[in-house]
């Protein structure tokens, strides 16, 4: 039996399960076949889902979108068939809370076990094995799995019982959306009123307008580079998955409702697949005479 397997080989899904498999064997798969070659070497490549439940009783998942999460886990041929009672499924993905609560509940009724337990920082600390888990589950599911997500991250926090992960996820980005707007808003006020913008930067990274935010949208600002990481898509889409929660809770969202159209407009001005900081292009485009 394989230390883990790990559905979801992508822009964070690899890293996370390169720097996994730095303590036991983990079995790596992927849709795309290319994908799963990426990662040989650290990870042990396999062709179907069918092998890594063969395989595997902790099964991570690195997946795009709520419908990906269901599918993968309830669908058919899925992850609901396909593993034995006493399994872990440890969702890493961002979903919207009731569908994790909706997959916790489906995967019980077999005897299979759920976490969600999103992240935060991006490629690099998934490169770096800095990540942020904030956790959904009952404590001692937890207790068993935080080992494996220490090899991951630097921040393993459980938040609360399932869905509550996904909660917090979606708090984190709407702060983080919201203040990708702020900073390219900012600087094309500043630009055109005449001042450099890496004077700008520099000016204003020290004060309470510091933050990490700030410290990744600059510089690609600054330079023009908006290579993913995350991406515009991904981002509207978190930010929409917000305004559901909000919504459903019935708590006014008002910055997150503009953050949203912002990043509604740059994925029709086709920057959607480019990094969040892409969203200054808005401005440029506005602010052109």
């Amino acid at each position: 039996m394989s230390d883990a397997g790990f559905v979801g080989l992508g822009i964070m899904g690899l890293p996370m399960a390169g720097n996994l498999a730095k303590g036991g064997t983990v079995c790596g798969y992927d849709l795309q076949e290319e994908r799963r070659r990426l990662g040989e070497g650290a990870i042990e490549p396999v062709s179907s889902l069918e092998e890594i439940c063969r395989r595997c009783d902790t099964v991570f998942l690195s997946l795009p979108s709520s419908a990906a999460v269901r599918e993968v886990c309830t669908g058919e041929g899925g992850l609901l068939d396909l593993l034995p009672s006493g399994s872990l499924v440890v969702d890493t993905s961002t979903t919207e809370p009731g569908v994790s609560r909706d997959v916790a509940r489906t995967l019980a009724a077999r005897g299979i076990r759920f976490l969600d337990a999103p992240v935060s920082g991006g490629e690099q600390a998934a490169k770096d094995g800095t990540l942020s888990f904030m956790v959904g589950g009952d404590q001692k599911t937890f207790d068993e799995a935080a080992p494996l997500l220490d090899r991951m991250g630097s921040s393993v926090v459980r938040v609360g019982d399932v869905g509550a992960g996904e909660v917090a996820k979606l708090v984190n980005n709407l702060i983080v959306g919201i203040t990708f707007a702020a900073v390219a808003e900012g600087f094309s006020l500043g630009t055109r009123s005449g001042i450099d913008p890496a004077e700008l930067y520099s000016a204003i990274r020290g004060g309470w307008a510091g933050s990490r935010v700030l410290e990744v949208a600059a510089p690609a600002m600054l330079a023009g580079d908006f290579t993913p990481g995350g991406t515009v898509d991904i981002h509207w889409k978190d930010l929409g998955y917000a305004l559901s929660l909000a919504k459903e809770t019935d708590v006014p969202t008002p910055m997150t409702a503009l953050a949203h159209e912002v990043f509604k407009a740059a994925r029709a001005a086709g920057l959607g697949g480019e990094s969040q900081p892409a969203v200054v292009k808005l401005w440029e485009s506005l602010g052109q005479k």
